[in-house]
């Protein structure tokens, strides 16, 4: 039980009992109907306003933090949007097929998909593949996808070390976001969502063996996202394109765009 002492599924009188119940078989975890002084879990996930939100301890009463499904702030709601950006420089406008090898909360996934890119999504932790899935059945049935008639993209369980190579189709570029450390440990808070993250899962103490698994798969690129601060991942990459705190950095394989 990885998530036990840590994680349940919360019942509070929204949709029907039998989800959250196959829910929480699935995430062997307990379901609560009602929280209690004696219960030890730190983190929720229950269904409300149509959406499956995890929740912690103290913001039990307050909205959730789920799959976001719209764009953020300063991206283009229009499909494709504009390639353009550190993001899409890195992935390289050239390119058609991407996996995301560590989706978390999905933020940049769906961003790539709206440019328009074909993409597959892989996630390893069987809480944020609960929340993903929710988030890309939403996303399937927004009116401008129909309207388009386009497939969201798919999702896939485990750990991309070992799903990587067993892919029937090889991408152009996988693009890695692994968890780094903190800077130091009194830095400024991080944002919720990862310290949520962070706190549940930890850090990503393999990514040394991702990037290698997504080299020998990628027929162009590896894109690693990581902090301004962060050394690079991978030795010396090819290319780095910076935004104010975060940076992508490109290792080439071969003549690329």
């Amino acid at each position: 039980m990885i998530y036990s002492g840590k994680l349940a599924v919360l019942y509070d009188g929204q949709g029907e009992l039998n989800d959250y119940e196959y829910l929480a078989k699935r995430l062997d975890v307990l379901l609560y109907q009602s929280i209690s002084n004696d219960i030890n879990e730190d983190f929720f996930l229950t269904w409300r306003d149509g959406s499956l939100k995890l929740l912690d301890r103290e913001h039990l009463k307050k909205g959730g933090l789920i799959v976001e499904i719209d764009p953020r702030p300063g991206e283009q709601r229009s499909w494709p949007a504009p390639k353009k950006g550190a993001l899409a420089q890195a992935l390289g406008r050239k390119t058609k097929t991407i996996v995301d090898a560590t989706t978390g909360w999905g933020q940049d996934s769906l961003h790539i998909f709206r440019m328009g890119y074909n993409l597959r999504c892989i996630e390893r932790s069987a809480v944020m593949y609960e929340l993903l899935g929710d988030g890309f059945k939403r996303l399937a049935e927004q009116e401008w996808v129909n309207n388009l008639s386009l497939i969201v993209p798919e999702l896939i369980f485990g750990n991309a070390i070992k799903i990587l190579p067993n892919l029937g189709e090889k991408p152009e570029c996988v693009y890695i976001d692994p968890m780094f450390p903190p800077k130091r440990k009194k830095s400024a808070l991080a944002k919720k969502s990862m310290t949520i993250l962070r706190d549940l899962l930890g850090d990503d103490e393999d990514k040394g063996q991702l990037f290698s698994m997504a080299y020998q798969t990628a027929i162009k690129r590896v894109v690693v996202k990581s902090p301004v601060y962060a050394e690079p991942l991978a030795g010396k990459p090819n290319e780095s394109f910076h935004g104010k705190l975060l940076r992508y950095d490109v290792y080439l394989k071969g003549s690329n765009d």
